[in-house]
């Protein structure tokens, strides 16, 4: 209940943060940087902390997902994207109003990153009333600002379901990708503090590929990674 409020002072300040959003003053958040973001979990998560080299189907199987992945990231609108918008990031100024702080990675890509990262978070978990709770009161102030498209129009801004499933979608991406690197900056880097977070990251792809079937096969690859069995459920097209 204590941090409602501030989460909603955060999406209006990230609000303003995309409001501000033209092109060519930051690098684009393109194919290119995504892939090379998607390939830091086999690479690093997989093969160098799980010690499994991803087989032949497993190869086929990440190729397949990954591709739906970029994909879907790609067709979001674009604007500012911080890249680690979330309550670590947000200082409380004087005023009592947030700040941001760790922006240098910043670039021009999908809306839908920082508000995936603002409520799936690195250090913190929310149930998920409050992350729709917050997602819906987002989306509907992006979609007046003229950041999604017309409410009339079809798309992000007249369906809030089309909506949060591109987030979720988008949120897998920066899942897998935080998993290489908290095992990068614990094998290459020495600080094998990050890598006590990786389950909730695990966890978050778990939770994700549960709702879509197309990520069915992605579901199975990290149960045999991480030796778990699936629940038993049923996965749906979209929300």
């Amino acid at each position: 209940q204590a941090a409602h409020a501030w989460y909603l002072q955060a999406v209006d300040v990230l609000l303003d943060w995309q409001r501000a959003s033209r092109d060519g003053a930051l690098p684009p958040y393109d194919e290119a940087l995504l892939r090379r973001e998607l390939q830091l979990f086999p690479d690093w998560y997989m093969t160098r902390h799980r010690s499994t080299a991803p087989s032949d189907a497993q190869q086929a199987v990440l190729a397949r997902s990954f591709d739906a992945i970029v994909r879907d990231n790609l067709a979001a609108p674009r604007v500012f994207v911080h890249r680690d918008f979330m309550m670590r990031n947000l200082m409380v100024g004087a005023d009592g109003r947030l700040a941001v702080l760790d922006f240098q990675d910043a670039v021009l890509g999908p809306i839908t990153y920082d508000i995936a990262s603002l409520l799936r978070d690195a250090f913190i978990s929310w149930d998920e009333e409050f992350v729709i709770d917050i997602t819906v009161r987002y989306w509907d102030k992006a979609r007046r600002a003229g950041l999604l498209g017309a409410a009339s129009s079809s798309g992000f801004g007249a369906d809030f379901g089309e909506f949060y499933r591109a987030v979720d979608w988008m949120a897998l991406q920066r899942h897998l990708k935080v998993a290489g690197i908290f095992a990068r900056l614990a094998l290459r880097d020495g600080k094998p503090r990050y890598l006590a977070d990786a389950p909730r990251f695990i966890g978050y792809v778990r939770q994700t590929c549960g709702r879509y079937r197309e990520l069915a096969p992605l579901s199975r690859l990290i149960d045999e990674l991480e030796g778990t069995q699936a629940a038993m459920g049923y996965a749906f097209g979209r929300m």
